[in-house]
């Protein structure tokens, strides 16, 4: 019998990869998404295909529609997805992570996190939906911990996020029975450059007194590709991050 499925959107690095990596070790053919990071993207196939594991990887920018209507008909093709009878799970990870003062805010740059964060997690999954309920699949989407909260700078992120959020339990009501639906909500994580000093600060509001780890996500991930009775659900991954006044 062929192995189950996966497609990580943004797969190649950070917590894509470990997404990635952890689907692989638990038996699924994994099709790593990438957009700017081929070269990563094809390292890490490489590795996984050594260790004996199937992996393949294929490149589109989901800011653009066409693109992403390509990557819809390379899934529905790909040989993963034919030898299983479908895609048992589709992980919307792909995003983009920057802070920008509200008075140098574009109305570009929020349609762009729009477009990523929203539009294209809506068109594939909408494309791909008769891959997923064939076998009954389930969508697992990266949203964050910023509903009801103030993040400077980061207005653009933030709202997109939430139209993520809203958007995938919206789809888990229109898409069930068939297909599940549910959020995974990171915390402090990773920290960009720009912010580390925000970052230690959100840590010193943390219960669990640390950052977490791509890990800590990709368990949350798989958690909820295999829980077969929860659907429009977020699951916070924060240390507690959102119990903290």
């Amino acid at each position: 019998m062929a192995n189950p499925t996966v497609l990580v959107t943004g797969g190649a690095k950070r917590i894509g990869k470990a997404i990635v990596e952890h689907f692989s070790r638990n038996g699924y053919s994994v099709i790593i998404h990438v957009s700017s990071s081929l070269e990563e993207g094809n390292h890490l196939a490489e590795e996984l295909r050594t260790s004996g594991a199937k992996a393949d990887v294929l490149q589109a920018d989901l800011t653009d529609e066409d693109a992403t209507e390509t990557l819809v008909e390379q899934v529905e093709n790909h040989p993963f997805v034919k030898e299983r009878g479908g895609l048992d799970v589709l992980v919307h990870n792909a995003s983009k992570y920057s802070q920008i003062p509200l008075e140098d805010l574009t109305i570009e740059d929020m349609r762009e996190m729009n477009r990523l964060h929203v539009e294209s997690p809506l068109q594939l999954t909408q494309g791909l939906s008769p891959c997923l309920s064939s076998i009954e699949g389930c969508v697992v989407a990266l949203t964050d911990t910023s509903a009801g909260q103030h993040w400077n700078k980061l207005s653009h992120y933030t709202a997109s996020k939430a139209g993520l959020r809203q958007l995938m339990f919206g789809l888990a009501g229109e898409l069930a029975p068939q297909i599940r639906v549910n959020c995974v909500g990171p915390g402090a994580i990773l920290s960009a450059d720009w912010e580390q000093e925000h970052f230690d600060n959100v840590l010193q509001r943390v219960p669990l007194r640390r950052s977490g780890t791509p890990e800590d996500i990709a368990s949350a991930v798989f958690f909820l590709a295999k829980a077969s009775y929860i659907t429009g659900q977020e699951l916070k991954v924060d240390g507690g991050w959102t119990l903290s006044p």
